[in-house]
């Protein structure tokens, strides 16, 4: 499962979504066209679509999808260096988000799923265009592109942030749970389920009280959550167990962050 939606439907469904007509200030992006770009720009980049999910909610308002990827000769961000982009226990995941009731702005996150449980957790997000004005559909696959471009060190950086969270203890795992309550990563039902999981997990890939294990067990509490607030929710949590594990994310450099609109974790 890719994308926790109510109503998952067809491409061909997604394209016969009607699209506002533009005003003076607001210029609709069709959810089609928009899941059109990001597969040309994935081919383009060498990766691979395994597996993909649309949802819509809202009327047909809003626009949801998941993107199951792997790369085992793709061009890095620099176009320079290939890398390997797959792994037995985890994949990588690209969330598409869209709206035509201005309720949010399009754009992507990147992140992993565990195989062994489905769990995902994201660790970037991108926001294509803050505002959708008239000339937005100019640059839009540019943006696209870019974002894609920096997957491989979000899979690199993932790998890092895995290997510490494995060789970190966890000593007072109720601290860290509060920690994320107060950061509002989950309200009070899903925090005694994390707290549950940790102690008891369900996975044997994960029994052993690292923060690995706690990791797992906060992402596994989240299931059920829409995609684009599990984007926010984990993100928020990487921010707290990195602090926990001295794990300090790769720095997004300036032209990046201006050419994609970076909102890193």
């Amino acid at each position: 499962m890719l994308i926790y939606a109510k109503n998952k439907v067809s491409s061909e469904v997604l394209s016969k979504v009607e699209t506002p007509k533009p005003t003076q200030t607001h210029t609709p992006i069709a959810h089609h066209e928009l899941v059109d770009m990001t597969r040309k720009a994935i081919g383009d980049s060498g990766l691979e679509i395994i597996n993909e999910e649309h949802g819509l909610s809202h009327g047909s308002q809003r626009y949801f999808g998941g993107f199951a990827l792997r790369g085992e000769s793709f061009l890095d961000e620099k176009g320079d260096q290939k890398r390997e982009c797959h792994s037995q226990d985890r994949q990588l995941v690209l969330g598409l988000r869209n709206s035509h009731d201005k309720s949010l702005a399009a754009g992507i996150a990147v992140g992993n799923q565990m195989l062994v449980c489905d769990n995902l957790c994201f660790s970037s997000d991108v926001t294509l265009a803050r505002k959708h004005t008239t000339y937005i559909m100019n640059d839009l696959y540019n943006r696209i592109t870019s974002a894609i471009s920096q997957v491989t060190s979000h899979w690199t950086a993932m790998e890092n942030r895995i290997n510490k969270y494995k060789n970190t203890e966890v000593k007072d795992a109720s601290k860290l749970v509060l920690d994320l309550f107060n950061d509002k990563v989950f309200g009070n039902k899903r925090a005694v389920d994390a707290l549950q999981e940790f102690h008891n997990p369900r996975h044997e890939e994960f029994k052993g009280g690292s923060l690995w294990t706690l990791y797992n067990a906060v992402t596994e509490s989240l299931k059920g959550i829409g995609s684009h607030d599990i984007s926010n929710r984990t993100m928020r949590m990487q921010s707290v167990f990195d602090k926990s594990a001295d794990f300090t994310p790769a720095v997004i450099s300036k032209e990046d962050r201006e050419s994609a609109l970076v909102l890193p974790a």
